[in-house]
C-alpha cells in the first residue's frame, strides 16, 4: 500500500514538475509592464540583408509630404551604400590577400577605387520593397520605406568591371572572387 502511494505521489510530482517547466509562450510575447510594443512599418527580419539582397529601411519626417519621402529614402540609400561598401571591402580584402600577387597593395587600390564607382552605379538599381506613409496628430508626415539591392546584380556588376581592368584581369579570378562573396554574405545574414 505505502508503495502504491509512493508512487501515485511521484508520478504526480513528475507530471507537475515537467508541466511547470514548459515554457509558457503567453508569457515569452507579453510587453513588460509599463512598456508597449512599437510596431514599425517596413522593417523587421523580412527586410534584413540576406543572402540574396542587401536591404535597409529608414523613416523621414517632415511638415511636407514629399520631403518626408526624400529623407526617408535618402537615410536608407546611404545605409545601403554603407552596408554594400563594408561588405565588398571585406570581400575584396579577403580575395587580393588570399591570391598570389606580386604587387598586392596596388590592386588593393584599384579595387577599392572600383569598389567606390560600382556601389554609386549600383544604387541607381535599387528598388523599393516597402513604402508607408503616415500622418501625426501634430499634423507632420512620417515615410517608412525599405530598399533592396540585389547581390547578384552586384556581383555581375562587379565581374563586368573587373574584367574591363587590365592591371585587375591578369590576376582576377571570377569564381574565386565570387565564392569570396557568397561567403561574407551568408556571415552577414546569419547575424
Amino acid at each position: 500500500m505505502k508503495k502504491t502511494i509512493y508512487l501515485y505521489y511521484s508520478v504526480i510530482g513528475i507530471f507537475l514538475l515537467l508541466n511547470g517547466c514548459k515554457p509558457n509562450k503567453d508569457i515569452a510575447q507579453k510587453t513588460p509592464k509599463g512598456e508597449t510594443e512599437v510596431i514599425i512599418p517596413c522593417s523587421g527580419s523580412q527586410y534584413f540583408s540576406s543572402t540574396e539582397a542587401f536591404r535597409a529601411n529608414s523613416i523621414g519626417e517632415s511638415l511636407d509630404q514629399v520631403i518626408s519621402k526624400k529623407k526617408a529614402l535618402t537615410n536608407a540609400r546611404a545605409q545601403l551604400a554603407e552596408s554594400i561598401s563594408t561588405t565588398v571591402k571585406t570581400v575584396t580584402d579577403n580575395y587580393v590577400n588570399s591570391r598570389e600577387s606580386n604587387n598586392r597593395e596596388a590592386a588593393s587600390e584599384r579595387f577599392e577605387s572600383l569598389n567606390r564607382e560600382i556601389v554609386n552605379q549600383q544604387l541607381s538599381g535599387i528598388k523599393v520593397i516597402c513604402e508607408r506613409q503616415t500622418q501625426t496628430q501634430e499634423g507632420r508626415y512620417k515615410t517608412y520605406v525599405a530598399l533592396e539591392l540585389s547581390a547578384n546584380d552586384l556581383i555581375n556588376s562587379y565581374n563586368s568591371r573587373l574584367t574591363q581592368d587590365e592591371q585587375l584581369k591578369v590576376d582576377y579570378d571570377y569564381e574565386k572572387f565570387k565564392k569570396v562573396f557568397e561567403e561574407q554574405m551568408k556571415q552577414m545574414s546569419d547575424q
